[in-house]
């Protein structure tokens, strides 16, 4: 802008008005005119008035002199004050038109924001408009690809129908051609013919009887056929089909809970994050042993035979088994020690004889007395005749029994028989009470005619695989940083947490950054809780990223967990893909579909995102738009933190003020009773001040070194080693020093650095077991007190019960302490964690810890050779695979060099060699489950038509094996159909997946969920033949099947909610008699039955029916109901007698109270049946059987294949019972309706030819029975060539020599425990 003068005309007035025209909007501003000074006009004048008179101003004085100046100074002022106004109001006209522009780009702000809300919904519309369009696409190609196979189809079947017609008319042309030539030979003889119609006789008129309304309910085939590999033993007892759940009536188990209750234990269930005590979220189950000098043998026995007895029983179940003593000398200095022992420990046993040492009654008091969770305690107390114990064991005894429910022996006699006592005793707390299980391998072994059995839930999502040890290792991630009482002023960042939850959409995730240590996954656990509290609507997933290379920091396995998670609590289900690349590219539009689907935000946390290999690259969805209702909060260390995420929102971590770090250091200190002087507070103020010694894990590491020194040692000394360590990892350096110099021997030392190493080398961690046995000289006392120091001092922490570095700090100071040396000291150490896991192997122990060690630490060596040779190991890959690990297993191969056909091949050689040696009816399983898996894993690579083959074998030798109403070879069928429906062979899958349902029906019911994952599958496929409607009546039965069946058992959380549930009913039941009362003491006894506390579940079930009798009087169909509860309750004991009369009691009420095809009366007649048949009672046991037909019958049609399966075990019975002639009718009837279903080469038709060959053998025609069995063989030959190889021939008639449970027992699965 130019002067004020310049926009001046000469001729202007004074106060001259310019109109503004570029920023003013038009309004006018006055300018000044510039006006000469006066003094310099009086001057001039003065000058001029001198010059016209001779001789000037004669008469001036001095005076006069001052005035001018004056004069001049004044002009002076006027002018500088004109030229400061001028300045003034061109600079307000400035910044009033800075005003306007400001409002006017605000306006365009807001404007284009609008535009872009409207942009971001246009695209989200035509994002969505465009899958619409693709799957209208998809379904149009499918609905012309049906089209054109049903028009084939069409076309052959009036081709065939046609010539069968022109076949029947020929026929009957010259049938008719002949009658008339008989009829006019006839009329030649002269023999006169009457007309039929002429006729009034009526006798051959008939009743026509419509079938019966159909029921989904009959549970089960009720026997097996034989076949021609038993014809010598017909005679022997057979395997029944009795695949239900014994003790659950038609009904359900919760069918008769309060709907509301169980809904509730539901939602706690299904907490993403429940919150219990260490014991219960453990994956160890620790023995604390209490023992005097006096009971010392009987410790020494129970370690040496039984513990490795007990360790093998959890190991089955996926549990690590650790039992701790401390010697009598160690007792007193180890005080500390041991009382955290007893906090974590599971079980504690004390061993009591005579006398009880002062020293152990400090122990017995916190262990037994001081009990809040109720843990499982046992009491050992060996007596002897004539001599009494002392008052001191009585006092405790006494009290004890008062306090606590603790299980207590008396035992008389020698020293083994109680410690086999004693090992009894914690076999079966452990069980029933510790880890909630029903049998072991050991009792189904046992319990070999066991028929009666509950088959563990395999996937919690359908086909999808999920390893809970993946998901237990965040559960406990979360609940180690929620239990820290330090806040470090989280407030501030609180709020700005909130905010970002409640920002308008779109907006980038939130980085969290700070420096390693600084409190980011702290702050992130206390929000969580805080939102779970105040916003129950919204759904938060989280994942905790441990150490870089672990199995938390893998990529592909956190996607595939945020999809189940969403997946869970949006009661989908649906194939999900385990490739990786495939996984990470179709995260987002699941995260999209199932956001829809959910009413409240969304919330996805990953903590230490930066730990993951490649993050940029894998979590590449981050970049892109996120679903409206989903926000993103990811932490990341500075350093580390990628360059293209740093241009987003960030939340960073503050270094802790003065008051924090004093705050801190205190609360640490009053946790030991130290009091710091001021001089030590100032002197820790001053040191505490840079950016790494105002760290959040520096100052908790250093409060802590200070307490643990205490009154014990010189502060100040300790203090000025602490002010050296400018960093955490150098004061992690003098922790471990000081650790190190509190252990008593050099060995102690040793075994130190040997358990840090171990720890550092390792894949994920180490258990403690693990560690005694890789150093057989370590003890538990040693071992424990060492786990305490470094657990203490924030080096180790627990983590699915492995022992692992509680901070990445902590790992680097133990690689440069210990491994500095070279890669010779760590490859060292991983050499001996290979040979420790390859001789787990050798002994036919393929755990997890084994599949996830030894692959892994091959591949960091290097060595392609061994780990090719591992991955051949089945029973590892196996391992892997099941627990969703597609993506390690996967990159174990391409480091091998070998590609997916190269994998297949060699999979399928070392099947075949495995084959051969498989001898015994649980190796065939074993075997099935091996060629299932191989199906599983070929499809999961796309190739489709190699994985035909193996699924096809697993359910051949399911259908033999076992048999072809098991369950089993429901699960084959269903992985069969799955290859098809990816195939686009919808028929062959449509009928595959509808011989699964029937069978899941017939062995669980209508209301499991492995009913529900058939009718998903069926959806699916209704679904793409544009059968909408079907498949969504069978997508809603489904749903409420998951609803009511979600998650009942099979975690720990799950049984202590159970057992919660049913001590909160045990009140409600102490009213008086109604018949809500008697429900609930029902329900109690299922919930107690099914944590197999057979023993409480018979006296409230007996309680029920009592008060069900009185109420509601004995002939009432709720009381039918507790009989057959109770009576199933008898059968799972072996009290067939008693058993078989509820039974029948029950059966009589129904008979009179319900329909005849009524679902619960078919379930009675089914138990009752196979009772009559276990107890050897034939002859009442055919009219159910003969019953069992006709419900089939009436519920299925006269033609259905479960007609055909209980006319076969009706056969079968009548030839256990000689009545041959009476079978066959029932074989060909069978016969005849499995080739009208399933075709002329289905193994059912082969099963029963080789039961006919056997009849006709047993009754002398030989060769009748030579031909039906040759066309079985070329039945089971045409299967077999699929694969290039022959089964075993085995027949489903051996007897009654195996069980449901040991066929899916931990044997078969190694994910769950040994090969």
């Amino acid at each position: 802008m130019g002067t004020a003068s310049s926009l001046v005309s000469p001729a202007g007035g004074v106060g001259e008005v310019i109109e503004d025209t570029y920023g003013g909007g038009g309004e006018a501003c006055e300018i000044p005119v510039e006006v000469k000074p006066k003094a310099r006009l009086l001057r001039g004048s003065l000058r001029r008035v001198g010059a016209s008179r001779p001789g000037g101003l004669i008469g001036a004085s001095f005076k006069s002199t001052a005035s001018v100046q004056e004069l001049e100074c004044v002009a002076e002022y006027e002018r500088l004050k004109k030229e400061y106004e001028i300045f003034r109001v061109s600079k307000n006209n400035e910044v009033a038109s800075m005003v306007k522009k400001e409002a006017k780009l605000d306006r365009e702000n807001k404007r284009l924001r609008a535009e872009l809300q409207a942009l971001q919904k246009t695209y989200q519309k035509i994002l969505r408009e465009k899958e619409s369009a693709l799957e209208a696409k998809y379904q149009a190609m499918e609905r012309a690809a049906t089209f054109e196979h049903d028009r084939d189809k069409v076309k052959r079947q009036f081709k065939i129908f046609r010539e069968t017609k022109e076949n029947e008319i020929q026929d009957l042309l010259r049938a008719k051609r002949e009658l008339e030539a008989k009829l006019q030979r006839l009329q030649a003889q002269g023999i006169q013919i009457f007309d039929p119609e002429e006729s009034d006789s009526d006798d051959n008129c008939t009743d026509v009887t419509a079938t019966g309304a159909q029921s989904e309910y009959w549970n089960g085939a009720l026997g097996s056929e034989p076949s021609m590999g038993s014809m010598m033993q017909l005679q022997q007892s057979f395997r029944g089909p009795e695949f239900a759940h014994s003790s659950i009536d038609v009904e359900g188990p919760f069918a008769n809970i309060n709907r509301d209750d169980w809904d509730a234990a539901v939602a706690s269930l299904l907490q993403v994050t429940p919150l219990f005590s260490h014991s219960l979220w453990s994956n160890t189950v620790r023995c604390f042993i209490i023992s005097t000098d006096e009971t010392q043998p009987e410790v020494d026995i129970f370690i040496s035979n039984y513990s490795p007895k007990l360790q093998r029983i959890c190991e089955t179940m996926g549990y690590f088994f650790q039992v701790v003593h401390f010697s009598a000398e160690n007792e007193r200095p180890l005080k500390d020690v041991r009382k955290w022992e007893i906090e974590k420990s599971s079980l504690v046993i004390l061993l009591l004889h005579l006398t009880l040492p002062n020293c152990l009654l400090e122990d017995c008091e916190e262990a037994f007395l001081r009990n809040p969770e109720e843990k499982p305690r046992l009491i050992y107390h060996r007596k002897e005749d004539g001599r009494v114990s002392s008052v001191s064991v009585q006092q405790l005894i006494e009290q004890i029994s008062y306090v606590n429910k603790a299980k207590v022996i008396d035992h008389i006699g020698g020293v083994e028989e109680g410690a086999y006592e004693i090992y009894n005793c914690v076999e079966k707390i452990i069980k029933q009470d510790i880890l909630g299980c029903e049998m072991t391998e050991l009792e189904s072994k046992d319990l070999g005619n066991k028929e009666e059995s509950t088959a563990p839930e395999e996937e919690v999502f359908g086909d999808v695989l999920w390893d809970a040890h993946d998901e237990q290792e965040q559960m406990e991630a979360f609940q180690q940083a929620c239990n820290s009482t330090c806040e470090l002023g989280f407030e501030k960042y609180f709020e700005r947490l909130n905010d970002l939850v409640a920002a308008p959409a779109p907006i980038p995730p939130l980085l969290v950054s700070g420096g390693p240590g600084s409190g980011k996954s702290l702050l992130l656990s206390k929000w969580i809780q805080l939102q779970q509290k105040h916003s129950p609507n919204t759904l938060i997933l989280y994942h905790f990223v441990g150490r870089p290379m672990s199995t938390s920091s893998e990529s592909a396995l956190i996607i595939k967990r945020l999809t189940l998670k969403l997946m869970q609590h949006s009661w989908l289900v649906s194939p999900l893909t385990l490739d990786p690349a495939k996984l990470l590219e179709e995260f987002p539009r699941w995260l999209e579909k199932l956001s829809a689907r959910h009413q409240g935000s969304i919330i996805i946390i990953i903590d230490s995102i930066d730990q993951i290999q490649q993050a940029e690259k894998h979590m590449k969805w981050l970049i892109d738009p996120l679903p409206v209702n989903v926000r993103v909060i990811v932490s990341v260390n500075v350093e580390t933190c990628p360059q293209a995420w740093r241009l987003w929102p960030t939340l960073h971590l503050d270094p802790l003020n003065s008051k924090d770090v004093k705050s801190l250091i205190s609360a640490e200190c009053n946790c030991a009773n130290v009091k710091l002087t001021k001089e030590q507070e100032k002197k820790l103020e001053r040191h505490c001040r840079s950016a790494t010694t105002c760290n959040a894990l520096y100052v908790t590491l250093l409060g802590k070194t200070i307490a643990c020194v205490g009154n014990r040692g010189n502060i100040d000394e300790t203090l000025q080693q602490c002010f050296q360590c400018q960093d955490t990892v150098s004061l992690y350096r003098l922790v471990l020093r000081s650790i190190q110099e509190s252990l008593q021997s050099d060995k102690e030392k040793g075994l130190l650095r040997e358990i840090l190493c171990v720890i550092g080398v390792s894949h994920n961690g180490v258990s403690e077991s693990e560690l005694m046995e890789l150093y057989p000289e370590l003890s538990s006392a040693v071992l424990a007190s060492l786990v305490h120091s470094l657990h203490k001092m924030c080096l180790l922490t627990y983590g699915c019960g492995l022992l692992k570095f509680q901070h990445l700090q902590a790992w680097e100071m133990t690689r440069s302490e210990y491994m500095d040396e070279g890669e010779n000291v760590i490859s060292a150490y991983r050499q001996k964690l290979v040979e420790y896991f390859t001789m787990q192997l050798s002994r036919d122990r393929v755990t997890w810890r084994s599949a996830d060690e030894l692959p892994w630490l091959f591949q960091q060596q290097g060595d392609k050779q061994k780990l090719h040779k591992c991955l051949l190991n089945l029973f590892v890959s196996q391992n892997l695979y099941k627990r969703g690990h597609f993506a390690e297993l996967l990159s174990y191969w391409q480091l091998v060099g070998k590609d997916k056909s190269s994998m297949a091949a060699e999979y399928f050689d070392s099947l075949k060699e495995y084959e051969k040696s498989c001898e015994g009816e649980e190796s065939m399983i074993c075997l099935a489950d091996l060629y299932e898996t191989l199906g599983r894993f070929l499809k999961d690579l796309g190739l489709l038509s190699q994985a035909v083959a193996p699924l096809q074998r697993s359910l051949e030798i399911r259908e033999t094996a076992l048999d072809p109403d098991h369950p089993r070879v429901a699960q084959s069928l269903h992985q069969l159909a799955g290859v098809y429906v990816q195939w686009k062979k919808f028929g062959n899958a449509e009928q595959l997946y509808k011989q699964a349902l029937e069978i899941s029906e017939n062995a669980y019911g209508a209301e499991h969920p492995r009913v529900a994952r058939e009718l998903d599958a069926l959806a699916t496929i209704y679904q793409k033949q544009n059968k909408y409607e079907q498949a969504e009546q069978l997508r809603k039965k489904s749903f409420k099947i998951r609803q009511k069946a979600a998650r009942r058992k099979g975690s720990l959380c799950g049984f202590a909610l159970l057992r919660q549930r049913a001590l909160q009913l045990e009140e409600l039941t102490l009213g008086k008699d109604t018949p809500d009362n008697a429900r609930t003491l029902n329900e109690l006894g299922v919930l107690y039955y099914l944590q197999n506390n057979l023993e409480t579940a018979e006296l409230f079930l007996k309680r029920s029916l009592e008060m069900r009798e009185r109420v509601l009087g004995p002939d009432h169909p709720d009381c039918a109901q507790s009989l057959n509860n109770l009576a199933a309750l008898y059968n799972e004991k072996k009290h067939y007698d008693k058993a078989e009369e509820l039974y029948e009691k029950a059966l009589d009420i129904r008979r009179r109270a319900l329909a005849p095809d009524h679902p619960s009366l078919a379930y009675t007649v089914k138990h009752l049946a196979v009772l009559y048949k276990k107890m050897g009672k034939l002859d009442k046991a055919v009219p159910l059987y003969e019953l069992a037909v006709e419900i089939r019958q009436k519920s299925f049609g006269p033609k259905h294949p479960s007609v055909a399966t209980a006319l076969v075990n009706l056969a079968v019975l009548y030839c256990q019972m000689k009545k041959q002639i009476e079978a066959l009718p029932l074989y060909e009837r069978a016969l005849k309706i499995y080739e009208d279903s399933f075709g002329h080469m289905h193994p059912r038709v082969g099963e029963t030819l080789k039961n006919l060959a056997v009849l006709s053998y047993e009754g002398g025609d030989f060769e009748k029975a030579a031909e039906l069995y040759k066309r079985a063989m070329e039945i089971k030959e045409a299967e077999t060539l699929l694969i290039g190889g022959k089964a075993t021939s085995r027949h489903s008639s051996s007897g009654d020599t195996f069980s449901l449970k040991s066929a899916l027992s931990p044997n078969i699965f190694p994910e769950h425990g040994q090969r």
